[in-house]
C-alpha cells in the first residue's frame, strides 16, 4: 500500500481542519496504509501530553484517539520552527514524538508512491 503524508496546519485555531486531518490519518493507518501525519502551527500543541484531550467538535471523534491511533500504527511528526516557537522540546512530547523539520518533509512527500495531503 502507498505510503500518505498528512500535513495538519490547524489546531483549535480550525477545528474543523485538524479533526478532518487527525481522521484521515487514523482511517488510513487502520485500512493498513503506512502513513505519517505531521503537526504544524497551531497543531503543534497536540504533540504535547494532555492537550489533545482538550479538543472538542461535535460529531467527530476524540482527538486523542485518532492521535493514538497513529502512534500505534505510523509516524507523528512535529515541525521543528513550529515547536520552536511554542517552546516545545523533545522533552515536553508524546513518546514515539519525533520533531523534523522541512527537509524531512519533503523526502517524505517526494518519495516514489507517496500521496501528501495538506489540511
Amino acid at each position: 500500500m502507498r505510503t500518505l503524508v498528512v500535513k495538519v496546519t490547524a489546531g483549535a485555531d480550525g477545528p474543523e481542519r485538524c479533526a478532518q486531518a487527525f481522521t484521515v490519518a487514523a482511517t488510513a493507518v487502520s485500512a493498513g496504509a503506512d502513513v505519517s501525519l505531521w503537526l504544524t502551527g497551531e497543531a503543534a500543541w497536540y504533540a504535547v501530553p494532555g492537550r489533545a484531550e482538550l479538543f472538542v467538535l461535535p460529531h467527530s471523534a476524540p482527538l486523542a484517539d485518532l492521535r493514538d491511533a497513529v502512534l500505534a500504527g505510523g509516524r507523528l511528526t512535529l515541525c521543528t520552527q513550529c515547536a520552536a516557537r511554542r517552546g516545545i522540546t523533545e522533552a515536553d512530547v508524546l513518546p514515539g514524538v519525533r520533531i523534523a523539520g522541512s527537509a524531512s518533509f519533503v523526502e517524505e512527500a517526494l518519495a516514489d508512491g507517496a500521496q501528501a495531503l495538506v489540511y
